[in-house]
């Protein structure tokens, strides 16, 4: 049985904004809050019933600390009464609005979180096309208040087992927060003054960070959003050339041994190809394909490592794989049959059991999901699959560690369901959830005071924010900052 109902917003690969090509997967969405609002849709009062009543029962399960979760609530409650077209929500009411939002996300105490709460305000701001000067004016600057943020957040504070190979991880993300929300805003021109580089001290940062794979993940999209910025020189043609730098870097995972902890086991290659596809990325965005060769071959390295992994971890891989060539220019000649990659990656549906685990089969089938749509081949994806991966959920009590991590797959799906408009398979009752919908199910399984879950639940709160922003409208525009950028190596 194949797919007909589906309403992607895009249909191949010559149809991604700017956006989409730079900022492609849901990690940066789901796990790193940027990104947020792709491929925008009309307003929809049953998807927005949803998102307020699923936030509504999220509040209930989480202790009343949870500042980072009550302000993903307001900031999306807020979005919805904006992009509500029977609502009367206009200039005075929006105004009335910036001094509770702002203080929602001054609420948060983490430094990462609350800066991350800023930059999903001026993205949201941007994005809905809201007059700035309510958010920059004689009594309020928030846009420096949050860019200030990042110099206080500290090396290794991520809470998982990798702690001394993170190093300035967290603030290497936060920075390319700030730096995206400030270009879409309209104040690049903050980052680089007479007082202070900004720019060079992120890139700076990027020696900090120990681990190869934590250097190019997190370092790749620093690169790409400094580059977006129109800041490329000073990756390049400074003291020091931060790209190569990082690819140097790169090249020596194998001597270094200083590979993730992950909850699955996970192949060295896997753990190699990651960052190495999203420095393609960057590669891309920063336009010069001389580094394509420099210290290795890096396409073929690509290539090689991704058949030295298990099928199921180069399912997470292939849409990386695939806009990053696209982004290139480089796609015919390293993948001439598209269509036949995508028909195989599309096979590891039948193979890749979803429940059996949160991470490696939990993600699979949203990354396999979308990288049918993107390269238009949704006619490829059954419907079986989609009820196997939203059925899956209850699969995941089997261990604590799957139960404490439930958000991964859950956002995941959620927001490539979103994206191909099946998003009501996870808001209705089900069968399989005993007649409620999987989305009630999950949450009314959240250990008590989400002390399980921790911060993994902000990957759900991303998911539903990002939805929300969706709403905006088929005719809502990219930020000038994305418009007026261009892929030198691939022109679109």
């Amino acid at each position: 049985m194949k797919i007909s109902p589906l309403t992607p917003r895009v249909h191949g690969l010559n149809e991604l904004s700017t956006e989409s090509r730079i900022i492609s997967t849901p990690w940066s969405r789901m796990v790193r809050g940027i990104g947020l609002g792709q491929y925008p849709i009309d307003y929809d009062p049953a998807i927005a019933g949803h998102l307020r009543d699923t936030f509504d029962q999220l509040i209930g399960k989480v202790p009343p600390s949870d500042f980072y979760t009550l302000f993903c609530r307001a900031l999306t409650d807020f979005v919805l009464r904006v992009t509500d077209p029977a609502m009367v929500f206009g200039p005075a009411q929006i105004e009335q609005a910036v001094g509770p939002l702002v203080e929602a996300a001054r609420a948060e105490k983490n430094p990462y979180y609350r800066l991350l709460a800023g930059c999903l305000v001026i993205d949201a701001w941007a994005k809905l096309d809201l007059d700035a000067s309510l958010l920059v004016n004689a009594e309020l600057d928030f846009p420096a208040e949050i860019l200030d943020l990042a110099a206080g957040i500290a090396p290794d504070q991520i809470n998982d087992d990798n702690r001394g190979r993170h190093g300035d991880y967290e603030r290497i993300s936060a920075y390319t927060a700030v730096f995206l929300a400030l270009g879409q805003i309209g104040l690049k021109d903050r980052l680089v003054t007479d007082e202070r580089n900004y720019i060079v001290e992120a890139l700076d940062l990027l020696q900090n960070v120990p681990a190869p794979f934590y250097r190019g993940r997190g370092g790749s999209m620093l690169l790409s959003v400094v580059a977006l910025l129109g800041y490329d020189k000073y990756i390049f043609d400074g003291d020091r050339d931060y790209m190569k730098e990082t690819l140097d870097y790169l090249a020596r995972a194998d001597e270094l041994q200083i590979f993730p902890s992950l909850p699955q086991e996970i192949a060295v290659a896997w753990a190699k190809v990651y960052p190495l596809l999203t420095m393609l990325n960057a590669i891309a965005t920063g336009g010069r394909a001389e580094y394509l060769h420099d210290p290795i071959d890096w396409l073929a390295e690509a290539k090689s490592l991704l058949a030295d992994i298990p099928s199921a971890e180069r399912s997470h891989m292939s849409q990386y794989y695939i806009v990053a060539l696209h982004n290139l220019g480089r796609l015919r000649d390293e993948l001439p049959d598209l269509d036949a990659y995508v028909a195989e990656v599309v096979a590891e549906l039948d193979v890749v059991d979803p429940g059996a685990d949160f991470f490696t089969s939990g993600i699979a089938y949203p990354y396999i999901i979308e990288a049918a749509m993107l390269a238009g081949r949704l006619d490829l994806i059954p419907q079986e699959a989609l009820d196997r991966m939203v059925d899956s959920f209850a699969d995941l009590e089997r261990t604590a560690v799957d139960r404490a991590n439930r958000a991964f797959p859950v956002s995941y799906a959620l927001n490539i369901l979103g994206e191909i408009g099946a998003a009501d398979m996870v808001f209705t009752p089900r069968s399989r959830y005993g007649g409620i919908s999987a989305m009630n199910w999950v949450i009314d399984r959240i250990s008590d005071g989400a002390q399980e879950e921790g911060t993994k639940l902000y990957l759900l709160n991303h998911a539903l924010v990002s939805y929300a922003l969706r709403l905006r409208g088929t005719g809502a525009r990219e930020t000038e900052l994305f418009r007026d950028f261009d892929f030198r190596l691939a022109p679109q």
